[in-house]
């Protein structure tokens, strides 16, 4: 039987143009490939260990680590977007019963996916196995045997070359990135409703996807009105859309904004809540953690260019300021009621903020009482 995402989306399109427009990288290439593998795979449990002190959670098993290139980073995500819209497309596939869309359809989607892909590969430089396997998954990025949905990836291209650009010391950098996604792992494997919550909003997004011809007319609307006139302030307001979740936010319904919104504070939290746990386990353990974040940080704001746009419209820029509202909702908790002041919020997920409380950590505080 074939699969239903498979006669709506031209997947394999889809790869050849991300591919393309990722390129190859010569220094990944070289001798020095080698070396980042056998890095990691010595960093990741050192990694986890001072994670582990510093958070309090406890996380069945050991992390995997996987240096994969950047076809291997697009491999992944081409499988988990098609295990994630499967049902999706496969209801609407049955409900007007036509087994695919148009040709004309198909390719547009792969070019669209496709350069997204591509161009996201090159950027990327590591990130917690959550969405790309399931539990009964026996297969990590690029065909790689032996991890079961527990697995640390690193983009090994696109390290080598910021360690290059930036003159960053590998030891110390890959350890400061494995404390990142270690904290990650944590979270999503240390607090048990955690993983399924999100898996859950993620569900709700796609089931609530369906295409509605008069919310585009109402999206493009809004982008259209944005250049007539800057001055409004309207919570509708496409400028404002653009800036909460991009394209994804403009042309969504009230309810899909609701889960984006839901989504945005889980994520907020949990990446304010990685930063600051990266920066308390990296001391006295790598010297050089705070010019990382410094040039990491300046990395992600100082885009410029078609890149600065492209970030606006995938909602990049708007996640980036959510992570640091995460940070400064920690910090504000913590100024509050002491150091490990999150570990309330892990108890359960009634406890989980709001992206209006992340804002406004006050609200949340006067919400959820100390313990």
């Amino acid at each position: 039987m074939s699969d239903p995402a498979d006669e709506h989306v031209d997947w394999e399109l889809a790869r050849r143009i991300a591919v393309r427009v990722a390129g190859t990288e010569p220094l990944y290439q070289s001798y020095l490939a080698e070396p980042l593998r056998q890095d990691f795979a010595r960093f990741v449990p050192v990694a986890a260990e001072l994670v582990a002190i510093e958070t309090g959670l406890e996380t069945p098993g050991e992390a995997h680590a996987e240096v994969i290139d950047r076809t291997g980073w697009i491999d992944a995500n081409i499988a988990a977007f098609r295990r994630l819209l499967q049902p999706l497309l496969g209801a609407a596939a049955g409900a007007d019963g036509a087994a695919a869309t148009s040709r004309a359809t198909q390719t547009l989607g792969a070019v669209e996916l496709g350069a997204v892909l591509g161009w996201m590969s090159k950027r990327v430089l590591g990130q917690y196995d959550l969405l790309w396997a399931s539990d009964d998954d026996t297969a990590t990025a690029g065909g790689s045997a032996g991890a079961t949905g527990d697995t640390v990836y690193f983009v090994g291209p696109n390290i080598l070359v910021t360690e290059k650009r930036y003159a960053f010391v590998p030891a110390q950098f890959r350890l400061w990135l494995a404390l990142h996604e270690l904290t990650h792992r944590s979270q999503f494997t240390g607090v048990p409703w955690l993983r399924p919550h999100f898996l859950q909003l993620v569900n709700g997004l796609v089931d609530e996807a369906q295409p509605d011809p008069e919310r585009m007319r109402e999206g493009l609307r809004s982008l259209m009105s944005l250049r007539r006139s800057s001055s409004g302030q309207d919570g509708r307001n496409g400028q404002d859309l653009l800036g909460e979740g991009g394209l994804a936010a403009v042309f969504a319904t009230d309810q899909q904004r609701e889960l984006i919104a839901q989504v945005g504070g889980m994520m907020s939290l949990v990446e304010g809540h990685g930063d600051v746990t990266m920066a308390r386990a990296a001391r006295g353990h790598i010297p050089d953690a705070d010019r990382f974040a410094v040039v990491m940080h300046h990395r992600r704001r100082n885009v410029r260019g078609m890149a600065r746009l492209i970030q606006r419209l995938l909602g990049i820029e708007a996640k980036l300021a959510q992570y640091q509202a995460g940070e400064d909702f920690i910090a504000r908790i913590e100024a509050e009621r002491g150091p490990r002041a999150v570990d309330r919020i892990w108890e359960r997920v009634e406890h989980l903020p709001s992206m209006a409380e992340i804002r406004d950590p006050r609200a949340w505080l006067e919400r959820v009482p100390a313990a």
